[in-house]
């Protein structure tokens, strides 16, 4: 019995439209445009970093204290001495103390406004949160120095009464709340609009499905927000509060309203004084010469890679959580 072989059938060729669509000049132009988009991106980046780079060598190079733990800044003496320690921390505490704030209330924000206020209530609520993340730094120094630093008095007076067995929550020093509490206070405010709109905008993409399939099965309205809503959530939370923590760490003009700048380091929260690196920056680059404004260049680096560090580390996270959020289901 004579079987010959099956033939096999040639790859179909694309159709007309396919092929147009392929080759079509709008798409290569799009697509070039995208590719520039992000290689000059990334150019800027390498650009900006090569620029603090050299300006903090040419500074560090002839810094005569440890840059990296001195607790002085006087770059203009002879020798020079000057360190980011002070700044390091005071940045680093002053964010923190707002991301512990502002966190919890911005989700809490967002949950009511996406799935239990009424829409007629919704509605304004979202409005009235954009417009807070339109306001300038500017007003909220003022309101802060004018406002808070006045009010908080009392607060500072319960803490160390109650709470001043801690250390941290002891105060030591006379004068008004002019410390990193009260600037973590205002840079919490200050970032809960940026939270709270992101956290809404991805809560109200949740799956109806997922929803009303739990309350089928029984579940309360809390049971559903933590078994469906913020596991699906959990991705865009974190950005969310990186976005926040991006703004809190480079601040400037509120926290130098408000804070009153000194290199004396303590752990007591509610002492006046400390530092940040963008209000030191901008309130000693006037009077800098040259070599000032390349230590306070140096400084500007620190904060630059701390920032790059801190996004790094939340794309970590997400990228190890998106399997679990919900998102692919």
């Amino acid at each position: 019995m004579d079987i010959s072989p099956t033939a096999t059938a040639p790859p179909p060729s694309p159709s007309p439209a396919t092929k147009g669509r392929a080759t079509r000049p709008g798409d290569r132009v799009f697509l070039g445009l995208s590719r520039g988009s992000g290689v000059l991106l990334l150019v800027i980046m390498a650009a900006i970093a090569v620029f603090l780079t050299y300006r903090a060598y040419l500074a560090i190079s002839k810094d005569e204290a440890n840059f990296l733990t001195a607790f002085e800044w006087n770059p203009a003496g002879s020798p020079p001495e000057f360190g980011i320690a002070i700044l390091a921390y005071g940045t680093v505490v002053s964010s923190i103390i707002a991301m512990v704030i502002a966190v919890p209330v911005a989700v809490g924000i967002a949950l009511f406004v996406s799935h239990y206020a009424p829409r007629k209530l919704a509605s304004p609520l979202a409005y009235v949160i954009d417009l807070l993340a339109a306001v300038p730094s500017i007003i909220y120094g003022l309101w802060g120095a004018l406002v808070l630093v006045p009010y908080l008095d009392g607060m500072n007076a319960w803490l160390n009464d109650y709470l001043g067995w801690t250390y941290i929550f002891q105060k030591e020093g006379a004068g008004p709340a002019r410390s990193l509490f009260t600037v973590g206070i205002l840079l919490a405010v200050m970032i809960l609009p940026v939270i709270t709109n992101v956290t809404r905008e991805v809560f109200l993409q949740v799956p109806k499905m997922h929803e009303e399939a739990a309350l089928a099965l029984g579940a309360t309205r809390w049971e559903v927000i933590r078994m469906s809503v913020l596991p699906f959530g959990r991705s865009g939370i974190i950005s969310a509060s990186m976005l926040g923590l991006g703004r809190a760490l480079g601040e400037t003009m509120a926290v130098a309203t408000v804070l009153s700048p000194s290199f004396l380091f303590s752990g007591h929260l509610l002492d006046p004084g400390g530092g940040t690196f963008a209000q030191n920056i901008a309130a000693k680059f006037n009077e800098a010469d040259d070599y000032g404004r390349d230590a306070l260049i140096a400084s500007g680096l620190v904060l630059f890679v701390i920032t790059l560090l801190v996004n790094g580390a939340a794309r970590l996270i997400i990228a190890r959580r998106k399997e679990y959020s919900g998102a692919n289901a």
